[in-house]
């Protein structure tokens, strides 16, 4: 099996760091629109035209690219071409037997997924998360390095959650919002709306 790692940067290279941490690691190729390099990590970089006629699951695909809306674009766009997208979870992350994970996920080292937790396709959960019981992240919802949701919490399609940021119990963040870094979330937050501080307040315009 082959996995193409979709976008060869920073979070595409911490994505291979946890391909390469499994037991059983498949091959790596990296796609990328505007590649950089032909190879990275010692594995090469194709660009979308340069790839192969998919051949059923033996082809797979995760996009690791912290933009909600470029994720969504590159998802569609593979699956549509009959690849399947894979979850990648780092082996050093710790994720409860009960929580659910969709397609396309990214969980790296060190991340911490509770019990009753439903995740949606293309989340990306990075190093040291923390996701309580019973939360809800939608699809293509992005948690930075260092966030703590605590339990009972939705996070709406599209929306990230800032490095280091806390969401409180019961929280609802809704589709395409923003948590800014180290913001603590009181309150339930508005579709698009970005919020910073402590406790965190709408940004000002």
């Amino acid at each position: 099996m082959t996995l193409h790692i979709v976008g060869a940067g920073g979070f595409g290279r911490e994505t291979l760091d946890a391909v390469r941490a499994m037991a059983v690691a498949p091959e790596v190729v990296f796609v990328d629109e505007h590649p950089a390099a032909a190879a990275v990590e010692g594995c090469p970089v194709l660009i979308p035209g340069q790839l192969a006629a998919p051949d059923g699951q033996r082809n797979e695909f995760v996009v690791a690219i912290a933009d909600a809306d470029a994720r969504r674009r590159l998802a569609r766009e593979f699956e549509d071409g009959g690849m399947r997208a894979a979850t990648v979870i780092d082996p050093r992350a710790v994720v409860s037997p009960g929580a659910r994970i969709g397609r396309g996920c990214v969980v790296l080292g060190q991340a911490f997924i509770s019990t009753g937790t439903v995740i949606g396709a293309h989340v990306q959960v990075n190093y040291q998360a923390s996701i309580g019981h019973d939360t809800v992240l939608d699809d293509f919802v992005t948690i930075l390095p260092g966030a703590n949701i605590a339990g009972n919490v939705t996070v709406g399609a599209g929306s990230t959650v800032g490095t280091n940021a806390a969401v409180l119990q019961g929280r609802r963040i809704g589709p395409s919002a923003m948590v800014g870094a180290a913001a603590l979330v009181t309150r339930d937050v508005a579709p698009g709306q970005v919020v910073v501080g402590v406790p965190a307040r709408p940004r000002e315009s």
